[in-house]
């Protein structure tokens, strides 16, 4: 059996690392490398990874379009026919819904959409509601709550 201190890498694996600047018998003496003159040659030189050498970079040419509200509410979405799962007279929150695996844990509010019917008659507390959704849990007999 063979144990962690006897691996060895196979021959020709691993190079050793190249030392630059250290005179002509190195292979990598005089300019290290990085040839003559130039942009490239000079100390302090970072490559920036958008920078097209001076060209107007592709980031700036492209038109843009829209605009992104930076304090847009996102929410995770619940088709009301699936509370059918639920006791009659239940209160149905956010907790809830992620305990049942309807929903995904996070930090988004949840607002329950409309479309399919509704058996059961439950108190709903959750972030927003569908105008359909208000109406078929209304109408159920159930009550909404908006809670922020």
């Amino acid at each position: 059996m063979m144990s962690l201190h006897q691996l060895k890498n196979t021959p020709g694996a691993r190079r050793p690392k190249m030392r630059v600047g250290c005179g002509p018998g190195s292979g990598k003496g005089k300019t290290c490398g990085r040839g003559h003159k130039g942009q490239y040659a000079r100390s302090g030189h970072k490559h920036k990874p958008a920078f097209e050498g001076g060209q107007m970079r592709l980031l700036r040419r492209i038109p843009k379009r829209g605009f992104n509200r930076p304090d847009k509410r996102t929410y995770r979405l619940v088709p009301v026919d699936r509370l059918n799962r639920f006791e009659n007279g239940l209160e149905i929150t956010a907790a809830v819904l992620e305990a049942a695996g309807l929903i995904k844990s996070g930090s988004e509010g949840v607002k329950v959409l409309g479309g399919g019917e509704l058996k059961k008659k439950l108190t709903v507390k959750v972030q927003a509601f569908s105008a359909s959704a208000r109406q078929i849990i209304t109408t159920a007999g159930g009550t909404v709550e908006v809670v922020a």
